[in-house]
């Protein structure tokens, strides 16, 4: 069964306080499970992490741009993006064109386009078109994978 997984990581540089990077990660995934060493953050956990960058996206007016990033990295289930690290400190949502010299906040999210569509979904004048609940896309996402791995297990028996 498809799930919606996020994970973050991030590099500590040497001129950086470990604890400002975790506060950074927090300010936008607060929740998540860290494994926080003195170089590297890695952190991970499911759809609930995402509900402060959901509210971020809407608030700062910037749907349109974090879609088109988001679908710009989605690979098959997974989407990857990077996050300006010192704006994710003020708690800010910012999409760097290409990975800073202090290092960027890496995320990856499983769940397909439908999480991007939860996320940031398509828009008119500014305005969401359709919004969804976070109980809808997880029903969305579940129904998508049992007719998934039906299709395969019906190609299967075709061979």
């Amino acid at each position: 069964m498809a799930t919606i997984e996020i994970f973050v990581s991030s590099s500590v540089r040497p001129t950086e306080r470990v604890d400002r990077v975790v506060s950074a990660i927090e300010n936008i995934f607060p929740g998540l499970v860290m494994d926080i060493r003195t170089d590297r953050i890695e952190a991970y956990d499911g759809p609930e992490s995402l509900r402060v960058m959901y509210e971020l996206l809407r608030r700062q007016k910037i749907l349109d741009a974090a879609r088109s990033e988001m679908l710009r990295g989605l690979v098959d289930d997974t989407t990857s993006f990077r996050l300006n690290k010192q704006a994710a400190l003020m708690g800010i949502v910012s999409f760097p064109a290409e990975e800073e010299p202090l290092g960027s906040l890496n995320i990856r999210i499983t769940g397909g386009e439908r999480v991007i569509d939860w996320l940031a979904p398509r828009t008119e004048n500014g305005l969401p078109i359709l919004e969804m609940d976070l109980a809808e896309l997880r029903g969305s996402i579940e129904d998508y994978s049992q007719r998934r791995m039906g299709q395969e297990n019906e190609e299967e028996g075709n061979v």
